[in-house]
């Protein structure tokens, strides 16, 4: 009987990877339930419930060896983000930069100030100040592919999602060495550590991008071929910096970054994923929520809730005063404010990289941060949405039922050209002849009545 299974069944990668898709494709169907409810809350909700705050199907060890596929999730977000920051666009609107550096260095002076009043220490305050800079990627990108925005507002907020996520990288960086003096390193490493990630995961960034670049643009009659490069390109990216040491985060976002600023004629950036993307948001967003400490989430509930409340006024106040001093008009400075309130991709991968640097605090790490994702992410679907129709920007609007034309009270135009216009061949075409001819009809004798 050697060929029956000689040990009990374990959670591999592989069937850890089948239980996130399934249960947070099951999350997402319910979220779509409910209207009021965002489908990545519904991912986080999920993945609360089938975690070990949970039912437990998922334990910690299962969730660590699960961790590439959030990396691999993290990379393709991280890289669509970078293929959204033009440096020659940068060039020729140096303000952006400006407002970014205004509203990241408000963001984390104000969550430091925050934290460090309701008690945290220096260091953590820091780290969550950091991690609190950036925003959402993967709301903006989805929401704005949903509602059909497109213009300038629209732009400016991925470029400044791209520049805020840059900043909140850089910031953790440099925070990086007091992590390391608490953890009692060696000066060389409190050193040479945060240079070594910086300097060696953007060069990393740097030559697969251009890489990349190069191999597509020779290849490009091949079209259907270019999303396994890209794919390929990025794995490459994460292997190698895994082996290296470096940031799995910071180099995918440099490829994008270095991808969109050499293209010319053969246009890498705008490629569509498809809906196998959607794959890898579920799985991020169900492996955050399986993440959460449901105790931690409710003794620090009241701290979630005024770092949440903080960061967001924050944010649209200091997005909003800067574009208007740039002479952008109110309805626009603050629709992009608000585009930059919901956080979640850069702050969960993080919320890991804190969590080895300082394994004594990561619990309190990970349960406000992830727990103010939750609520960012639950408020973000609907306020994008809102953002890009206060700007004016959002194509698709939300479906009508129509009434049905026997329920109307008054008259309707009904277009019956087709039905009274000639036959081209017996009439000469002529400018009148094909013009629509629309005719005034009530339905019921009674129609026009009050």
């Amino acid at each position: 009987m050697n060929f029956l299974p000689q040990q009990a069944l374990v959670m591999s990668p592989l069937l850890s990877f089948g239980v996130l898709l399934v249960v947070g494709a099951l999350g997402g169907y319910l979220a779509h339930r409910w209207s009021w409810l965002p489908s990545i809350t519904g991912f986080m909700l999920v993945g609360l419930l089938v975690g070990p705050s949970g039912l437990g199907l998922l334990d910690y060890d299962t969730l660590k060896e699960a961790r590439i596929l959030v990396d691999i999730a993290l990379a393709l977000i991280l890289y669509r983000l970078g293929s959204s920051l033009d440096l020659r666009f940068i060039r020729r609107s140096p303000r952006i930069v400006f407002v970014a550096a205004i509203e990241s260095a408000a963001t984390f002076c104000a969550v430091f100030a925050l934290c460090y009043f309701l008690g945290f220490s220096a260091l953590i305050a820091a780290v969550i100040g950091a991690i609190l800079i950036s925003s959402s990627p993967a709301v903006l990108l989805h929401v704005a592919h949903e509602v059909g925005a497109k213009g300038p507002v629209t732009e400016s907020a991925k470029t400044l999602v791209a520049l805020n996520n840059l900043m909140s990288f850089l910031v953790f960086a440099l925070v990086i060495p007091a992590l390391l003096l608490h953890e009692n390193a060696s000066w060389q490493e409190v050193v040479l550590h945060p240079l070594y990630l910086l300097l060696g995961s953007g060069f990393l960034g740097l030559v697969i991008g251009l890489g990349l670049h190069f191999v597509i643009s020779r290849t490009a009659k091949a079209g259907q071929y270019k999303l396994a490069m890209v794919v390929g390109a990025l794995m490459f990216t994460l292997g190698l910096a895994q082996q290296l040491q470096l940031s799995m985060l910071f180099a995918p976002l440099i490829v994008g970054i270095v991808v969109r600023s050499v293209e010319r004629d053969v246009v890498v950036s705008a490629m569509e994923f498809g809906s196998a993307f959607e794959l890898f948001f579920i799985v991020l967003f169900v492996f955050a929520g399986a993440s959460l400490h449901l105790a931690e989430l409710i003794q620090y509930g009241p701290v979630i809730l005024a770092l949440v409340l903080t960061r967001s006024l924050v944010k649209l106040a200091a997005v909003s005063v800067s574009l208007r001093f740039a002479l952008q008009p109110w309805r626009q400075s603050s629709a992009t404010g608000l585009l930059l309130i919901p956080m979640a991709g850069l702050a969960i991968g993080l919320v890991q990289t804190a969590s080895q640097l300082v394994p004594e605090q990561a619990t309190v790490i990970a349960a406000v941060v992830l727990g103010a994702v939750t609520l960012f992410e639950t408020l973000g679907p609907p306020m994008a949405a809102f953002a890009f129709g206060l700007a004016g920007e959002a194509a698709a609007s939300t479906p009508v039922r129509k009434q049905s034309p026997w329920r109307l009270k008054h008259e309707v135009q009904v277009d019956v050209s087709a039905l009274v216009v000639q036959k081209p061949e017996d009439v000469e075409v002529t400018e009148e002849a094909t013009e629509t001819v629309k005719r005034r009809f009530r339905l019921w004798p009674f129609a026009g009545k009050a």
